[in-house]
């Protein structure tokens, strides 16, 4: 297992439980203990972990929306199933609202060798990575950058899509539940969510399964607002169940073999 990818379990441990040890962690991993502190050292070093005896706690509050960086850590073979599946949801001469996030960012990277799409995005990671392809026209909202995620928010950022007329809205959000909805941890994003609903024909959330069956401050759209939903979970989870019964399509994603199923 490669570092990232060990480091990768660890900080999902982490958020999972709350704490580790260190011999569990060697165990699992089949790795030594030292190698174990290592990480740990290195996890305390970015502000996700912090060491105690014997192993280390979280240093995240579940009530907070964690940094990017940590985020990008967790569940990335997932996030990139995730990312090429919803690439072939968008057709070519479309225009598509991106959301920010680390799932929607894998989107990104997958639309990058598409032709003719228009991209509205209020993210300057997902402009970034399209910005180079002379086949895609990329609109960029105006708005004040937040800081870490490198999204804009703010008035300047919703106005645009007064303007604007999507097909489709890629959603990136905290939480997907049958009774909440979509959920986000800020509310400035979770306006901009909203804008960008009310502008597209179709609705597209990309949600890895730490996302379902999870509720977060703010209120962005009820679950019946979604078209399909793209998930690394299975059909026995509640969230998924709900959202089949709904008429949602869900397309369902392997990490571990790259495909995708869909199902209405």
């Amino acid at each position: 297992m490669r570092t990232t990818q060990r480091r990768s379990v660890i900080v999902s441990q982490l958020a999972e439980h709350g704490e580790v040890t260190i011999s569990d962690l060697a165990t699992t991993l089949d790795v030594s203990e030292m190698t174990i502190r290592r990480d740990l050292e290195l996890l305390e070093l970015e502000g996700i972990a912090r060491r105690v005896r014997r192993g280390a706690i979280s240093t995240v509050s579940r009530s907070h929306e964690p940094a990017f960086a940590i985020r990008a850590t967790q569940a990335t073979d997932e996030k990139r199933a995730i990312g090429r599946a919803a690439a072939e949801l968008i057709e070519e001469g479309e225009t598509a609202f991106v959301d920010v996030g680390t799932t929607t960012l894998e989107l990104a990277r997958n639309l990058a060798k598409r032709r003719r799409l228009t991209v509205v995005t209020s993210s300057i990671r997902v402009a970034a990575e399209l910005g180079h392809s002379v086949e895609i026209r990329v609109i960029v909202t105006g708005g004040t950058l937040r800081h870490g995620e490198l999204s804009l928010v703010g008035p300047s950022a919703e106005d645009p899509f007064a303007e604007l007329n999507c097909d489709v809205a890629f959603l990136g959000v905290a939480g997907v539940d049958a009774l909440k909805g979509l959920t986000e941890y800020n509310l400035d994003d979770t306006r901009i969510k909203r804008a960008a609903l009310s502008s597209a024909r179709r609705c597209i959330v990309l949600a890895d399964r730490s996302k379902l069956g999870q509720v977060a401050l703010a209120s962005v759209a009820p679950l019946s607002a979604v078209d399909a939903l793209v998930t690394d979970a299975g059909p026995d989870h509640a969230t998924v169940a709900a959202a089949t019964d709904m008429g949602i399509q869900v397309i369902r994603v392997d990490a571990a073999t790259g495909t995708a199923d869909g199902a209405v």
